[in-house]
């Protein structure tokens, strides 16, 4: 069986074909290589000003909270996912340029019978940390109330998102134009930043079902079958050696399995918001490598050979996915950020800079490959994966 076939065994798309397939005709907004739907300034109806919402979810990651919560009674990682459902949203509108004065709505849909209060003040209580913790890096989020829904009908045990939205100069904005000769700067998703309180996986919001299942081990489908779709074939349920509250080490310290699996989206917006001061106009791209991984960029450039040939080593937690889950090298860059999660188009000299800004947020940075032309421009964008573990080339 091939990894492909694994993950739509299920329920994962990591190309997501039949949501664009459903979307192809709707309009794409005032730029069509924008990371996010940039509109008219519906809100103001000024002509120098562009509005931009945009709506996401902390995704099958919630999973991994509620068997941590039913197994210890610690509660502590439903804090973290509100952060993963916000930084999803704030950090695509941030490869726009937008990183302040965003308003934020949360929309929890929960099954009441197995996710009481407590479940939603611990989530309520990481909004509001991570908020506080983004107004002492001069971000202000807004949040605007929200939805709590209770759909147990509809969802087995919890689901987070939030919808932001931001009213910006349209002089601001950052619109992808990719060209060949550009450097790509990779901002990593592991270690920890100045604003993070420990040591963070890389692992991010994206892949987590398949983490979650090739990871841990099959007791827990025995004890939560709420915890995933009676869909999926049995052989493709919890078939890993894991425990959440197993540990491995990493650089001298241990950590817990659930600590990897459900380390917090890290957000990139104090770090860009710097970037963004200096260097907002030498940056062709900003790309948020999201869902689809590492070939996120596919869907923004146009006839230029993207070549990523000095990636980060892959994080511990990707490494443990890959090895037991027997998963192709080529899937894993396709599904997972495998230790970059913002990269950033530029030339070779504002990169240097660039490396040298988000070192002192703690993060570390590096030129990770660059851009090639290709003799048809209107043809689609090639990209090229070279590592020590494979050579892999996709298309859009």
């Amino acid at each position: 069986m091939s990894t492909t076939d694994k993950y739509g065994l299920r329920g994962v798309s990591s190309t997501k074909e039949e949501v664009f397939r459903a979307i192809r005709h709707l309009d794409k907004g005032l730029e069509a290589n924008a990371f996010c739907k940039i509109l008219p300034d519906i809100v103001g109806q000024s002509r120098d000003y562009a509005n931009l919402m945009h709506a996401d979810t902390a995704g099958t990651k919630t999973v991994l909270a509620y068997l941590y919560w039913q197994e210890t009674g610690d509660v502590r990682f439903f804090r973290t996912i509100a952060q993963d459902a916000i930084v999803m949203n704030t950090d695509d509108l941030a490869c726009t340029g937008v990183v302040d004065s965003i308003i934020l709505s949360s929309t929890i849909a929960r099954n009441a019978h197995r996710i009481p209060g407590i479940v939603l003040e611990a989530i309520m209580e990481g909004t509001n940390d991570f908020i506080h913790k983004m107004h002492q890096y001069d971000i202000t989020l807004h949040l605007g109330g929200g939805e709590t829904a209770d759909v147990g009908d509809v969802v087995r045990t919890i689901d987070v998102g939030i919808t932001a939205f931001a009213r910006v100069p349209r002089q601001s904005l950052i619109i992808n134009r990719i060209t060949a000769g550009a450097v790509i700067v990779g901002l990593a998703s592991d270690g920890q930043a100045t604003y993070e309180y420990q040591y963070n996986s890389g692992i991010g919001s994206n892949g987590l079902t398949s983490a979650r299942h090739d990871l841990l081990h099959h007791s827990y489908a025995e004890k939560y079958p709420e915890s995933y779709a009676p869909e999926i074939s049995p052989d493709q349920v919890y078939v890993g050696p894991y425990q959440l509250t197993n540990t491995v080490e990493i650089d001298g310290r241990s950590c817990e399995i659930a600590d990897l699996l459900l380390a917090p989206t890290r957000t990139y917006l104090p770090v860009l918001r710097e970037i963004y001061r200096s260097y907002r106009e030498k940056i062709q791209g900003v790309i948020h490598c999201t869902g689809g991984g590492q070939t996120k960029v596919l869907k923004f450039a146009q006839g230029v050979h993207i070549v990523k040939d000095r990636l980060f080593p892959p994080p511990l937690v990707f490494r443990l996915i890959q090895k037991h889950g027997n998963t192709s090298w080529e899937e894993m860059y396709r599904v997972f950020n495998m230790g970059h999660r913002m990269e950033l188009y530029t030339d070779e000299e504002t990169a240097e800079d660039i490396v040298r800004v988000a070192g002192q947020f703690g993060i570390q940075a590096k030129i990770i490959g660059e851009v090639w032309p290709l003799k048809d421009k209107s043809a689609q964008a090639l990209l090229t994966i070279k590592t020590p573990h494979c050579t892999c080339q996709y298309r859009k």
